[in-house]
């Protein structure tokens, strides 16, 4: 990338100061109170002036819902698959409703799925959690037993490898929920596998942890099984028993997955019921017949662990059309990074010729989703809307096409390239690709 893609170029037509917008909203709402005042003494608004039903009678009682449900009026927000991604919905995934949701952590209910042989119900009871290998003593651990060690909390995400991998020979799937959704952001309340493993003890290492690894291994029909380096395991890995307070979706591991932050969701093995200490990888079939990068010659990269940083325009997007018209637009998304912390998003509405710093809602969290907004004065023209992320370690998200040129069109995995929707002058927005 050349530093005009990485710096960009500010856009002052397009762009309004915070004061400039707060102005311009006092306006458009002080014509449509005068609108709404007019239009009160000719034809009141039944609304206001009229006792309504929710107000005419009792709501539910406490124990209506004694687990709390959405609204029925948002009931819309939910994961969705896509039918023909996979033969069935057993090996399969679905997707979070990202367009839909605001702030950073992902209502446990609408995080992603994906399993290779369903989700299983393993009850606490009936749990067991081995520690093996190259160890001073193997262990066997209850649910029980791993509530009784020191736990922590920790928000971060977790994003398929194959998140916009349909994307890599051109613009698919028509929706953010769809491009970008195999991504949820959830604390979760653990135990440091660095815990464990000392308690089973790694004396007998030495100093040879650099060229050591662990086998983690799920319960499941698949046993799902990543070889992840041992210096990763001791850094910031945890076994997690909690996720958003709660235990643990069936979905998403219960009772016990291991978090992998920053890296690829694979290697998050749900339903943890092993973990062995090796001299080298395991080579399984989940890290040789999948996740890793195919170049353009038919060799594919080993070790292609980390996410990089990525962001999406969640509104407005395909499943969030402009329904307001020309005024002031909220362009609100997400950014997130493997190997920190968002530092930066900037947003392009045409197409990445110019580029705006977006506004962080919070300072970035290692590892974790950061919520931008940029605040503009929609003129009702077409934009080519586009967010480039920038994380601590000075890092930015390039176009489709530079990614294209080092890795060709074969990839499937990995791909953090720059998301463009196509928004019309109607307010609705498509899947669509620029050059570069």
């Amino acid at each position: 990338m050349d530093d005009k893609e990485r710096q960009g170029n500010p856009a002052a037509s397009a762009a309004l100061s915070r004061r400039g917008f707060l102005r311009a909203g006092a306006a458009v709402g002080a014509m449509a109170a005068g609108a709404g005042a007019a239009r009160a003494e000719t034809q009141p608004d039944p609304l206001i002036t009229e006792v309504q039903p929710w107000a005419s009678g009792w709501g539910d009682g406490v124990d209506a819902t004694p687990y709390g449900l959405p609204i029925q009026f948002e009931d819309d927000v939910i994961r969705r698959n896509v039918g023909w991604l996979t033969a069935d919905v057993i090996s399969s995934i679905n997707f979070t409703p990202i367009h839909a949701l605001d702030g950073t952590i992902t209502p446990t209910g609408c995080a992603f799925e994906r399993h290779h042989s369903g989700a299983i119900e393993l009850k606490k009871e009936d749990y067991r959690l081995m520690i093996n290998g190259l160890v001073d003593k193997p262990l066997v651990f209850t649910y029980e037993d791993l509530e009784r060690f020191p736990r922590v909390n920790a928000t971060y995400f977790l994003e398929c490898a194959a998140n916009s991998g349909m994307e890599w020979a051109g613009a698919q799937l028509n929706g953010a929920q769809f491009t970008q959704g195999m991504i949820h952001n959830m604390q979760y309340s653990g135990i440091p596998l660095r815990v464990l493993l000392e308690e089973a003890g790694i004396t007998n290492l030495g100093d040879n942890i650099k060229d050591k690894w662990v086998y983690v291994e799920g319960a499941d029909a698949s046993s799902n099984g990543r070889s992840i380096p041992l210096e990763k395991a001791l850094d910031d890995c945890l076994v997690a028993i909690k996720a958003n307070g709660e235990a643990l979706r069936k979905e998403h591991g219960y009772p016990v997955r291991l978090v992998v932050p920053g890296w690829e969701g694979n290697m998050w093995v749900k339903w943890l019921r092993r973990i062995e200490v090796t001299d080298e990888a395991v080579q399984s079939r989940e890290e040789t017949s999948k996740y890793t990068d195919t170049l353009a010659n038919g060799i594919s990269r080993k070790w292609t662990w980390v996410m990089d940083a990525k962001s999406v325009v969640t509104s407005p997007s395909p499943q969030m059309p402009i329904k307001h018209g020309p005024g002031p637009l909220v362009i609100t998304g997400i950014a997130w990074s493997g190997r920190g912390h968002i530092t930066k998003v900037d947003v392009s509405i045409d197409g990445g010729a110019n580029w705006q710093e977006a506004r962080l809602a919070e300072p970035g969290v290692d590892k974790a989703l950061s919520r931008f907004y940029l605040e503009i004065d929609w003129d009702g023209k077409e934009m080519l809307l586009q967010s480039r992320a920038t994380d601590s370690t000075g890092y930015v998200q390039p176009t489709k096409d530079a990614l294209r040129a080092i890795r060709g069109e074969n990839s499937v995995y990995h791909n953090n390239g720059i998301q463009t929707w196509w928004v019309k002058e109607n307010g609705e927005s498509e899947n669509v690709e620029v050059s570069s």
